[in-house]
């Protein structure tokens, strides 16, 4: 069964490929008839959109593939495949455009452009930006780049057009032939915007940082639970657009039992999966002392030594195992220090320096989430 996402998906990739069929037949005539190369390659142009949405609509189907044996997550993932392909076809569209450009420079041929031409490129121009804002918007509202992509390319579709067409009316009015060089100028942006989309496309497949907002209120709606003094180390996996599992660490008192800490962990679990889609498939513990008094002065003396250094960011999991003699907590030091290891050396060096006789484990933690 289709569910509402892929049914706009696929719907609005319908849209585009039907409004790009209409207009590459327009376009394709009225350029041979006139004689204008760039027409004819805004058609070409108009052709490989089409092309595109057939590439949205298939990638939607197959990342909506029900999990299997071999990908247990689903198959949410296709989809950043699917944004590429249509990215790469934006960035081919464009650099055909700048070729055609080029050879119309070297080479001109003298145009026959015919009161009909404006009114084509005209309505090419307004279908082109409607079907780009419209494509655009329901890409961001159902979280699928794909459709993004189409919607930018549509829109830069309409500026390539309106470029066509002020070199037509400059041609019909003062005889100047400029389309070749405003062809270029706007393959060249075209190309630009391919680039950009494919970097993106990159950027997805590769993982990126969680989006702030989201990590924030996601460690803001589990602090809510009366018993959780801090949460830490969220981790989204992202298995396709609006598919997230993760896991997140939470500091709770350590006389709680583990019946209390269970029940706690499972009311994290739900409220997160209903407010944001997340599924938290682990929520770790950290216990934080209440009953040592030395325990908590040897915290705050560990906490100072930690953050006189400016490039932490984060210090938590702190725990004192006194039969073993050991000390063990996690710190994070921002990307752009310089020396993240000299800088963990020299807080593990200065904590060791004030407790000699235990056993120190300081884990340099990764700097995943807000």
């Amino acid at each position: 069964m289709k569910t509402t996402r892929e049914k706009i998906v696929i719907q609005t990739s319908i849209i585009g490929i039907a409004a790009n069929i209409v207009l590459v037949g327009l376009k394709a005539a009225i350029g041979m008839l006139s004689n204008s190369i760039a027409i004819i390659s805004d058609a070409v142009n108009n052709l490989s959109d089409a092309l595109s949405s057939i590439v949205t609509i298939i990638g939607t189907k197959l990342a909506n593939k029900a999990p299997d044996r071999n990908h247990p997550y689903g198959h949410g993932r296709i989809e950043y495949i699917t944004a590429l392909i249509v990215s790469g076809i934006v960035l081919y569209a464009g650099i055909t455009a700048l070729v055609e450009s080029t050879k119309k420079i070297i080479q001109s041929d003298t145009p026959n452009y015919q009161p009909l031409t404006l009114i084509i490129l005209i309505v090419g121009i307004i279908i082109k930006l409607a079907l780009g804002f419209y494509v655009k918007r329901k890409g961001r509202a159902v979280n699928s780049d794909s459709l993004v992509a189409s919607g930018l390319d549509a829109l830069n579709d309409a500026i390539l057009s309106t470029s066509v067409l002020i070199a037509t009316i400059l041609y019909m009015v003062l005889q100047i032939n400029l389309e070749a060089y405003i062809g270029v100028l706007v393959s060249l942006y075209i190309i630009k915007t391919g680039i950009e989309l494919i970097r993106a496309s990159v950027d997805d497949m590769l993982g990126t940082r969680i989006e702030s907002s989201l990590a924030k209120k996601i460690k803001q709606e589990i602090l809510k639970e009366p018993a959780v003094k801090g949460a830490f180390d969220l981790i989204l996996n992202d298995y396709g657009p609006d598919k997230y599992l993760g896991s997140i660490h939470i500091e709770v008192a350590d006389d709680l039992s583990v019946a209390e800490v269970d029940i706690i962990s499972r009311r994290i679990t739900k409220r997160v999966m209903e407010k944001y889609g997340v599924v938290l498939h682990t929520v770790g513990v950290y216990s934080v002392n209440t009953k040592d008094k030395n325990i908590t002065n040897m915290q705050k003396r560990v906490h100072d030594i930690v953050f006189s250094h400016p490039e932490v960011l984060e210090m938590h999991g702190f725990h004192v195992d006194e039969a073993e003699k050991a000390i063990s907590l996690d710190i994070i030091i921002d990307f752009t220090a310089d020396d993240s290891a000299k800088i963990y050396q020299a807080i593990y060096d200065e904590i060791q320096k004030n407790y000699p006789e235990y056993v120190l484990d300081i884990t340099l933690d990764i700097d995943t989430s807000d």
